[in-house]
């Protein structure tokens, strides 16, 4: 297998007398800018797991089965997947910080919208809008550090962005489970509106533009469509994308079915459940320390990414016998306890897989960033109405979810990526300090 670069397409027929970057150099961040890019990619858990402990209370005030009320997650996540799209070759055309700038403003909108939403049905619109314009803070978040970054300081970097975004799924069912104490499930989307605004404020203030007219790509539609193609012609770059999507499936399965399945199987209340919700989140983000901090420069990203997914595949396993009845009638700890390995795999897997699957090209970064985030997003919307289809009574589907689409990961990623098949650059040693 070639080293770490893709087939010529359009987009990288740039020369080295490119205008760099205005903020690239030895300190390429700051701290508050890291901090801004993390807030960025975690426009997702927030919209999502605020939102979270509340779903049984929207089914009574609207009126709506589980499955109707899982549709508003679903929407969501299209919305996330079909927007990325969008943005990221716009970001490659003009920039960073306008789409950016307009995507935080419609997604402003939207989500006060929500909080006003009548039916269940104008609220799935509303989480459909809301999540095509919050796409924008994570696939550009993605393509500035792509700017920035290569190798194994980018992989250090997205580690660094996991401590920060990770906190959201931290503190954010913490958050929505007392503002449930206070108010209703519309006040949850009062503050996200909130959040978004202060959001929109700081990229206006801070957030320097990361890709020069120089680098800027000038054809239409067309031209990104074709940039796609010659993204997804390589073949390691797919698997890797693959792969990341159908753990991200995995993952999601967990956020759409555990309110359901920890509250109403489990009979634990909604501050319960935003707790051990915290704790799995805590997890995730102390794996994706120890990835940046301690794998990253000593193994291979792609042995990480192989031990994730072969952890991510037990977890699940373990999960389906449970809830199926193997082991007999088992308690709330157990399936917390694999609900936790589980969640601190995707620590590892999920940064590794776009990592490497960003190291296959060097221009285009929007496209690629929207390639990677649609594909999870996409195959995270299909997954959330699956986990739901026998009712809110079984944790048997989103159990068999989430071994089917670690299975499918694991799979992509032995059949298209082939990391045994020769050395390549994915040592952190050989490309950090470069950086």
């Amino acid at each position: 297998m070639p080293e770490h670069t893709a087939p010529p397409t359009p987009e990288r027929e740039h020369t080295s007398t490119s205008t760099p970057s205005p903020v690239r150099g030895t300190h390429r961040t700051g701290p508050l800018v890291t901090f801004l890019l993390g807030c960025l990619t975690a426009t997702t858990p927030l919209a999502m797991d605020m939102y979270l402990p509340s779903l049984p209370e929207v089914t009574r005030s609207l009126h709506a089965p589980a499955v109707t009320v899982q549709l508003t997650l679903t929407a969501c996540m299209a919305g996330l997947g079909l927007g990325q799209l969008v943005v990221g070759p716009l970001s490659d055309r003009w920039g960073r910080r306008r789409p950016l700038l307009i995507g935080l403003a419609v997604y402003l909108a939207a989500t006060a919208l929500c909080a006003l939403a009548p039916t269940a049905e104008t609220l799935i619109a509303f989480r459909l809008v809301q999540g095509l314009a919050g796409a924008a803070g994570v696939v550009i978040a993605r393509a500035v550090v792509r700017d920035l970054y290569d190798g194994a300081a980018m992989a250090r970097f997205f580690s660094t962005l996991m401590l920060i975004s990770g906190a959201a799924p931290i503190v954010a069912p913490l958050i929505g489970g007392q503002i449930l104490r206070v108010t209703d499930w519309r006040g949850v989307f009062v503050v996200l509106a909130a959040v978004g605004a202060v959001l929109g404020a700081l990229v206006w203030v801070r957030l320097p533009e990361t890709l020069p007219p120089a680098e800027r790509h000038s054809g239409g539609m067309r031209e990104a469509l074709r940039a796609m193609r010659g993204l997804l012609a390589d073949l390691p770059f797919t698997g890797y994308m693959l792969a990341g999507g159908f753990a991200f499936a995995a993952l999601f399965a967990y956020v759409s079915a555990s309110p359901f399945v920890i509250q109403e199987i489990y009979g634990a209340s909604p501050q319960t459940f935003s707790l051990l919700f915290g704790l799995n989140s805590v997890g995730l983000v102390a794996a994706g320390q120890v990835n940046g901090k301690v794998l990253v420069g000593r193994v291979s990203l792609d042995k990480v990414l192989a031990a994730g997914l072969a952890v991510i595949v037990l977890a699940s396993t373990a999960l389906l016998l449970m809830s199926a009845g193997v082991f007999g009638e088992v308690g709330l700890a157990p399936v917390a306890a694999a609900l936790f390995v589980l969640m601190s795999a995707m620590g590892v897997t999920l940064p590794n897989a776009q990592s490497l699957a960003l190291l296959r090209i060097r221009h285009a970064a929007g496209s690629a960033s929207a390639l990677l985030g649609t594909s999870s997003f996409l195959v995270g919307a299909v997954a959330s109405p699956l986990v739901g289809i026998a009712g809110e009574h079984t944790a048997v589907p989103m159990a068999v979810v989430q071994l089917s689409g670690s299975l499918v990961a694991a799979a992509c990623f032995v059949g298209m990526c082939r990391p045994w098949s020769t050395r390549r650059n994915t040592r952190a040693g050989s490309e950090g300090d470069e950086n």
